[in-house]
């Protein structure tokens, strides 16, 4: 079997990098000489419908640098993107605006993804548009469609960004990310700006989503607790290599590597508050107020 293949069911993956490098170059002050900055250092990895990777590690170990050449935003330096069976040649527009039909991404801060002067409505019908997809008509009931299937109400389409709060904000941003359809979807950081009472809302969020349209998810942060709430299978970023991958039960639970050990003990999970004023994650489809 093609080791990028999905271990369960064989289908090939819908996004693979391999051995992808990414650097990027520095100016030491008062010389003209450039000094190579190796910001993503041979990464492998594939990814599947219906599956989920989480990509861990501190800040500044190369995770959401890797996403960016997933989704087509960074060119790799060495290495190749393989999407759709065939090896990336160009980073150009058209590959670009091809990539976006099928990999999308949610980033971590709502508040300023979105425009703040735009209407809900307007943007979410957005990318609909730019990819000339659907009637007028079409598009309107496409953007319905998207509100129910994050949890809002229809009143939320002719609001402002500004009149919603964190986690409606954050429901806002992956309808827009689901808006055409994609396999897969990105998600960076995507809780670590709201309040603790909404993140399990919206983590969960992301669950029943890639369920229930049998999505493929790249879940990237720093807290290895959330990680291994969502995550089929895990990776352990460091200085821009991949220190630790596999099935998240097997590197969550019995880790070969002293960093993954490290970041286990070290970090609070970021999915739950303190155990005086902790509320068990809930169903997410009818978010309260603060969500």
């Amino acid at each position: 079997m093609n080791p990028a293949a999905d271990p369960a069911t064989g289908a090939p993956p819908v996004i693979e990098l391999r051995e992808v490098c990414v650097d990027f170059g520095t100016r030491a002050a008062g010389l003209f000489r450039r000094q190579r900055l190796r910001a993503v250092d041979r990464v492998s990895f594939a990814v599947h419908r219906g599956r989920t990777l989480g990509i861990v590690g501190e800040s500044g170990s190369g995770k959401s640098t890797a996403a960016k050449v997933l989704i087509g935003l960074i060119e790799p330096s060495e290495g190749q993107v393989v999407f759709a069976g065939e090896a990336v040649r160009r980073f150009d527009a058209a590959t670009r605006r091809r990539l976006g039909r099928v990999v999308s991404v949610v980033f971590q801060d709502p508040a300023t993804a979105l425009n703040a002067r735009m209407l809900v409505r307007d943007a979410l019908t957005d990318p609909l548009e730019v990819h000339g997809i659907g009637t007028a008509a079409g598009r309107r009931a496409r953007v319905s469609e998207l509100v129910s299937l994050v949890g809002l109400p229809q009143s939320v389409l002719d609001a402002i960004p500004a009149q919603l709060s964190g986690g409606q904000r954050q429901r806002v941003a992956i309808a827009r990310a689901l808006a055409l359809e994609p396999e897969v979807v990105v998600a960076d950081e995507p809780t670590s700006a709201l309040d603790v009472s909404v993140r399990a809302q919206i983590l969960n969020l992301l669950l029943d989503l890639k369920r229930e349209l049998d999505l493929g998810m790249v879940f990237i942060s720093h807290d290895i607790q959330t990680v291994r709430h969502v995550s089929d299978d895990i990776a352990v970023m460091r200085h821009g290599r991949v220190v630790e991958f596999g099935p998240g039960a097997r590197v969550l639970d019995s880790p070969s590597q002293d960093y993954t050990r490290t970041l286990l003990e070290a970090a609070p999970s970021l999915l739950h508050p303190p155990r005086s004023s902790h509320t068990p994650p809930t169903q997410n489809r009818n978010p309260d107020h603060h969500g």
